[in-house]
């Protein structure tokens, strides 16, 4: 059975916390073990890039798997109940120096896989390449430099940006960290992974990813010896592996396939409302959802209400651009729900009357990754062209889909695409700056100045407690009366496992903490 434990070391913090208690050595005495049991086979529903440079990709099932391999200064449980929890892994504090400077201690006597010792120069090496512009996985507010000021001691700088440094406490979370000598090679950086975690890479065998317990893994070697990551992309596949013994645990169920799984005494389902809202993108760079109230339209025109009977125990309702286990999330009073009536006004103030003019709308979504797409876009494109929209729907498998996904000068393809946004931190930016701003243009495209400024204005807040103020009040309001994309739902990640896997902890992005499991 998956249970909720203590997630690695030190203690908990809360949303506006920003130092934190010490190492409990408790912890530390009990991790003396042996690898035993068999290797862990996990179908996942995402093809991995073949790059393992975590800076090159944006892709769910490749962080799941990077989860398992590389260390992260701190960890985020992300519970409903507690959106703001950190917990420390490679770090042991997080102290305010100014506010531009973060100081950052780090844990003595960890190594990296090949053998090389963990120090503040991979902080900074990690740091300063990745919020390179040239990242096509852009996660960081801005450049900043990090000084090292001892090896187990170094300073996140952010005054040259004009940025605060508290940006990088829920960023901890998130970005895992590099050896500086790989960081210098990028061949050997994209080749294999090289971490810290409780995961050793081995090799890329087709479809599956290979992975061996690190027997000098700081809590101790893993109970379970191996990991075995495989692409299957779907649903019923995944299913019938893990009822016919060929698969340890599968994820992104469907209801129907739930309710057979439940009815086997072998398996327990997880269900946890996760960090990733499911959106309509709308191509804003493009006509004609380059008007604000065309996009408004569309959103009023769309009840989302049905799209969660067709997803069923698959998701939850959300009224924000963020999920609400991120920092900062709200109920927002201005987003827009199902209205037919204002759809039909804002079409005619825009000068399309009863959608008159419009130009054919294409719609891409994709299948046997996200649960229910192409039930719930084909209704998504029947209540469009209730109102007046023309929509052709294109369904694609994932590669395909995943291909066309980006903005591009002049507009992405087509002029709807549906997507997740899966971050594992409560940081809001990773999703509301990487679609929203317009220095991102990731997938819908907006530039809008309005936009930028309360976006600037949230990520500029000289504390926690004004940026939560900020975030709630005027950024994410803003952003639902802009609308460059509908959040249609939270998704719920469902798991299906075997009752002989017991101790995994399942983070709401769907990596896995593996360090305390077993399996029979």
């Amino acid at each position: 059975m998956i249970n909720r434990r203590d997630l690695l070391l030190g203690g908990a913090a809360g949303a506006a916390a920003l130092s934190f208690g010490r190492v409990d050595p408790d912890f530390l005495m009990n991790s003396a073990f042996a690898a035993e049991g068999r290797t862990l086979r996990f179908l996942g529903a995402e093809a991995l890039t073949g790059n393992w440079d975590p800076t090159t990709h944006t892709n769910l099932g490749q962080i799941i798997a990077e989860g398992f391999v590389f260390g992260y200064l701190t960890r985020a449980p992300m519970k409903p109940e507690k959106p703001g929890e950190l917990v420390f892994e490679l770090a042991e504090s997080l102290t305010p120096v100014d506010p531009f400077t973060m100081e950052v201690k780090l844990r003595k006597g960890i190594k990296f896989h090949n053998g090389a010792p963990f120090t503040a120069a991979d902080v900074k090496a990690t740091y300063e390449y990745g919020c390179l512009p040239d990242r096509p996985a852009q996660w960081y507010p801005g450049l900043v430099t990090v000084d090292v000021v001892d090896d187990f001691t170094c300073r996140i700088n952010t005054k040259a940006q004009g940025y605060p440094a508290t940006l990088f406490y829920y960023l901890s979370s998130f970005l895992p960290i590099l050896s500086a000598k790989d960081v210098a090679n990028k061949a050997q950086l994209s080749a294999r992974m090289n971490g810290t975690g409780p995961y050793m890479y081995v090799e890329q065998k087709g479809d599956t990813t290979v992975l061996k317990a690190n027997p000098d893994f700081f809590l101790g070697a893993p109970k379970i010896p191996g990991v075995e990551y495989k692409f299957v992309g779907d649903t019923t596949t995944r299913t019938l592996s893990l009822l016919n013994g060929e698969a340890d645990i599968i994820e992104r169920l469907e209801q129907e396939q739930v309710e057979t799984i439940s009815k086997d005494a072998r398996f327990e389902i997880h269900k946890a409302v996760s960090v990733e809202n499911k959106y309509l993108f709308f191509r804003c760079s493009k006509k004609p959802f380059d008007d604000p109230r065309i996009r408004l339209a569309a959103c009023h025109s769309i009840d989302r209400k049905q799209i969660l009977e067709i997803l069923g125990m698959s998701g939850t309702a959300s009224k924000a651009h963020i999920s609400p286990v991120k920092f900062g999330y709200t109920d927002v009073a201005e987003y827009p729900e199902y209205d037919p009536a204002m759809a039909q006004k804002l079409l005619a103030e825009a000068g399309f009357p009863k959608g008159a003019g419009l130009p054919e709308l294409t719609y891409y979504t994709s299948v046997g990754f996200y649960p229910k797409t192409k039930e719930y876009a084909e209704l998504i494109a029947g209540m469009l062209q209730e109102q007046g929209f023309k929509v052709n729907l294109q369904t694609l498998e994932v590669a395909a889909w995943g291909n066309l996904l980006y903005d591009k000068p002049g507009g992405g393809e087509g002029h709807m695409i549906d997507c997740g946004w899966c971050t594992g931190s409560p940081e809001p930016d990773l999703v509301l700056r990487t679609h929203f701003h317009s220095s991102s243009k990731r997938i819908c495209g907006i530039v809008d100045p309005e936009l930028d400024a309360v976006l600037d204005k949230e990520r500029n807040a000289p504390s926690i407690e004004e940026r939560k103020k900020v975030l709630q009040t005027e950024t994410l309001p803003t952003i639902a009366k802009k609308a460059p994309a509908l959040a249609l739902f939270t998704s719920v990640f469902i798991h299906a496992y075997s009752k002989k896997l017991e101790g995994l902890y399942i983070y709401p992005n769907g990596q896995q903490d593996g360090t305390k499991a077993t399996l029979a």
